[in-house]
């Protein structure tokens, strides 16, 4: 069992639809110094998922609306290294064995001895993974990526995750959205931590020097080679070496980098001997590899070498709630390396962050801040600052009920055009007595005539 000064420091999610057991469990829980989140069902578990980040989840298996095992896949398909202990009154052993083998850490029978909940409870903590937690000094390995959106935690849990091997990863994403720094937080949790930290960006060096920078070269080996250089893999031997844009390397490169991940030796250009190398390979691109594999500008084989496993950097567009935290960094950054006030954004300012596009991603939002920092007289950003920065008018942004008009209408037209006005196969498609959706037709001013097919 963990120590009161750990234990303290540990969360847990409780889920249970008898509130009695729930009460009895979180008290048990409390008094062996854990934090407890306790819930009465899977929807508001998955609610807590993302602010209480739990280090372990307890569920109940039965349920109403969702069961144990449906919240189970959920986290899975969000936290895969999330460890899940699942309660049951009418437990099997084949339910067991059909939950152990799907991921479930443990599967635990009502009523059960509560030294043996603790015991399992500890065991799961030492498999897991705890979700970050920017206020807590384990999580120094990601400090450096500013976010608390939902998708970017489940990604840093997968990359996380994978740090500690020396599996080799492709970072899949568009540009500006920070690709070589989830690839530092990476190498900062493996355990090539205290080793160096390489980067190459393949498409800022002419491919007649590629290979030189990769595997370097002996003095004379080339016209301009004064002297020897040892190349990028035998300068990180030990480390991490980072490949942005791995797609733009020339296909003469990829063929020796191959032989190189393959063999773990690398020969320096003009040498006759060989050397060993240990290091790990991240690689990254914003380009659609599988298209320049067809277009043979890309090969194969080296693609499989290094996507062994692929992390997917999501847009910023997709994260929109981290542009506030994100724009108040980079004001905070700028103040604090001129040493001059803080400036912060208008609330309109702020809403016109929030609904621009944001295209060029993390990178053009902290280009965005700088410029304004600059231009902006007061130490408030307007609003004119931000249209002229982004070169952005916004569109007008609905309000709740307008938009739940406008998706309501959207989804009867489709509906009604699918079934080609069959208001028996409408109305059994949304899940509603016909009465309910004539109401739904007249509301919105739809006939079904417009969509029967009169031929």
């Amino acid at each position: 069992m963990m120590t009161n000064t750990k234990a303290d420091k540990i969360k847990i999610l409780l889920v249970d639809d008898d509130h009695d057991l729930l009460r009895l469990i979180s008290l048990r829980l409390k008094a062996n110094n854990y934090r407890v989140s306790a819930v009465d069902n899977a929807k508001n578990a998955l609610s807590q998922l993302a602010t209480f980040r739990p280090n372990v989840v307890i569920t109940d298996l039965k349920m109403p609306e969702m069961d144990g095992m449906a919240l189970f896949t959920e986290i899975q398909n969000h936290y895969p290294s999330l460890p899940v202990i699942i309660l049951t009154a009418n437990g099997t052993i084949p339910d067991a064995v059909a939950a152990t083998q799907k991921g479930v850490f443990s599967y635990m029978v009502k009523p059960f001895d509560a030294d043996l909940l603790l015991s399992n409870l500890g065991k799961a903590l030492r498999h897991g993974a705890i979700l970050p937690d920017n206020n807590d000094s384990q999580q120094a390995w990601r400090a450096e990526i500013i976010s608390r959106s939902e998708s970017m935690e489940s990604l840093l849990q997968q990359a996380h995750a994978v740090a500690k091997s020396d599996i080799s990863i492709l970072i899949q994403s568009q540009t500006g959205t920070g690709k070589e720094l989830l690839a530092r937080a990476i190498h900062k949790a493996s355990l090539r931590r205290n080793k160096i930290f390489m980067t190459l960006n393949c498409a800022a060096i002419p491919e007649s020097l590629i290979e030189s920078e990769l595997f370097g070269h002996t003095a004379g080996s080339f016209t301009g080679a004064n002297k020897a250089h040892k190349g990028l893999f035998l300068s990180a031997n030990g480390g991490t070496i980072f490949l942005d844009e791995i797609g733009d390397m020339p296909v003469s490169a990829q063929a020796k980098l191959l032989r190189v991940l393959e063999q773990q030796e690398v020969r320096p250009l003009g040498s006759t001997r060989t050397e060993s190398i240990d290091v790990r390979i991240i690689a990254a691109t914003h380009q659609d590899l599988m298209k320049k594999i067809e277009d043979k500008t890309f090969r194969e084989d080296l693609y499989y070498r290094l996507n062994a496993i692929t992390l997917e950097l999501p847009p910023l567009s997709e994260r929109r709630e981290d542009i506030p935290i994100l724009a108040d960094y980079f004001c905070h950054q700028i103040a604090k390396k001129n040493a001059a006030e803080l400036k912060r954004f208008s609330p309109e300012a702020a809403e016109l962050l929030l609904m621009a596009p944001w295209p060029g991603n993390v990178r053009q939002l902290n280009n965005v801040v700088e410029q304004c920092d600059v231009l902006s007289s007061t130490n408030i950003i307007s609003q004119s600052l931000v249209e002229r920065s982004l070169r952005f008018k916004p569109e007008k942004l609905l309000g709740l009920n307008e938009a739940r008009d406008q998706f309501e209408r959207n989804y009867l037209v489709r509906l009604l055009n699918l079934t080609e006005g069959n208001i028996a196969l409408a109305s059994r498609l949304a899940k509603r007595n016909r009465t309910e959706f004539y109401k739904l037709l007249r509301r919105h001013e739809l006939e079904l005539t417009e969509f029967r097919n009169n031929d």
